[in-house]
């Protein structure tokens, strides 16, 4: 790291006195909440949006993956646009544009506006998340930076796993528009909140045309990817599988191709040379994996089950956000105090071990082994998230933060597509094979408690 870029890092994070600060944490809280928030609500929700549009999981799906689809591919667009424009005006007006989006999905009165608006929100999401985290890397000093990212991870697991308990109690008030409706709560106090404490960061300009192909190829290579994943298991399909795989292959290595040779690429691929970078956006991408897969296979399974209201559903499965918001920030401290590698490590391995109990329910999961279940890995989640987190906007330098928290949420969402896509293979209107949704959800798990040992305790720039 040159010593510039030190008496940059050493500036930009010790502007802001400790009350400013903590406003622009409440802040990006409420606001990275919408993204997650909006990602598993709609779980709960599904059975009653296909019967309210009389439409199969097939194509109801595509309200997950969409998405999905364009939150992983549009943040790094974005956090890239905050680095070179500053991050206070695209986050106020990405706050707004999430509140218009919501309203119109509530009033949505076909599959394909509700599909249309969903769309929208991810746009708006995908600018709010990466310039968030981007500016608390920016501000916060580096000897208290992973207790505060524990705070905004604290606040995002709340809202990714109390999405469904918030979700089943909405719909039992009201039906699956009140799930749009809610996210005024927190819109609203973001933007008044957002006005007064986002303070106007650095811009970074560049003498280099801004990457529109590599953003379109990698839209195109998500969604052909996406569409392959759902595909594989039906009968009879458009195109070829074969075909299709080999169209998104090529779309993908043109992608890598033209990111490694562009001279400022949306994605930059150089900073997966970086080990503490690289192990931490392979373990958010294989966690999210799991625990986004489990929290969609879960109220499918016990639809079936005769007595579960969506509201008991989704109340027993905040045991996970319970946990999670807990222990997110005792991660942090840890993190602060141990270095990044060890909390992370110990904590994947916890939420593995909590997963995998849900693979010994033969006879139906009951109410105390799913609460069970959930609560030890939202511990996991809680003591591992912030490390991951940390450990990849430190590997870069203050003015490459928001492309590389773009990069960081891209992955997390990538897992999460994969995830929904093969869910929804798995589950068709012939059969559903749960096994096999565990099977995924373990071996995910697993897989995240390997890659994180190769994280760095004190990443240094690079």
């Amino acid at each position: 790291m040159s010593r510039k870029e030190t008496l940059e890092d050493s500036h930009v994070s010790s502007t802001p006195d400790i009350s400013s600060e903590n406003l622009v944490l409440l802040t990006v809280a409420l606001g990275t909440m919408l993204a997650p928030l909006n990602s598993t609500m709609i779980a709960v929700a599904m059975p009653s949006i296909m019967s309210a549009f009389d439409v199969e999981l097939s194509s109801a799906g595509w309200l997950v993956t969409a998405y999905l689809i364009g939150m992983a591919s549009l943040q790094p667009v974005s956090g890239k646009l905050g680095d070179r424009l500053g991050r206070r005006r695209l986050i106020l007006g990405a706050l707004a544009y999430f509140g218009a989006a919501s309203l119109g999905a509530a009033l949505s009165g076909s599959l394909e506006w509700l599909l249309f608006f969903r769309i929208q929100q991810a746009v708006a999401g995908a600018v709010i998340v990466p310039n968030g985290v981007a500016l608390v890397r920016e501000i916060v000093p580096a000897e208290r930076r992973a207790s505060r990212f524990g705070l905004v991870s604290s606040a995002i697991s709340l809202a990714a796993a109390g999405g469904p308990a918030l979700g089943g109690i909405m719909i039992e008030l009201g039906d699956w528009r009140a799930i749009f409706y809610v996210n005024l709560i927190f819109i609203l106090p973001a933007l008044l909140l957002g006005y007064k404490a986002l303070p106007a960061t650095k811009t970074h300009k560049s003498d280099q045309p801004f990457d529109v192909g590599g953003a379109i190829i990698l839209l195109v290579t998500l969604i052909g990817g996406a569409w392959l994943l759902i595909q594989s298991r039906q009968a009879e399909t458009a195109v070829d599988p074969m075909l299709g795989g080999i169209v998104v292959s090529i779309a993908a290595a043109a992608f890598l191709w033209r990111e490694w040779r562009h001279p400022d690429p949306i994605v930059q691929l150089r900073f997966f040379r970086h080990r503490s970078f690289a192990a931490a956006n392979s373990g958010i991408m294989f966690s999210n994996l799991a625990m986004y897969a489990t929290l969609l296979t879960i109220p499918l399974i016990v639809a079936d089950q005769t007595d579960w209201s969506p509201a008991r559903t989704g109340l027993i499965m905040a045991a996970l956000s319970a946990t999670t918001v807990v222990c997110a920030p005792l991660g942090g401290h840890l993190a602060d105090k141990w270095g990044r590698r060890w909390p992370t490590v110990g904590g994947l391995a916890i939420f593995t071990a909590g997963l995998l109990l849900l693979g010994f329910a033969e006879d139906g999961i009951s109410a105390l082994l799913l609460a069970t279940s959930l609560g030890i890995a939202g511990v996991g989640l809680g003591l591992s998230w912030t490390g991951l987190q940390t450990a990849a906007v430190e590997s870069v330098v203050p003015r490459q933060a928001g492309v590389a928290s773009g990069i960081y949420s891209t992955s997390r969402y990538l897992g999460s597509i994969v995830g929904s896509s093969i869910l929804a293979s798995l589950f068709t209107a012939e059969s559903s094979d749960y096994s096999q949704a565990f099977v995924l959800v373990a071996i995910a798990a697993i897989a995240s408690v390997c890659v994180s040992f190769a994280l760095q305790d004190r990443p240094e720039p690079a």
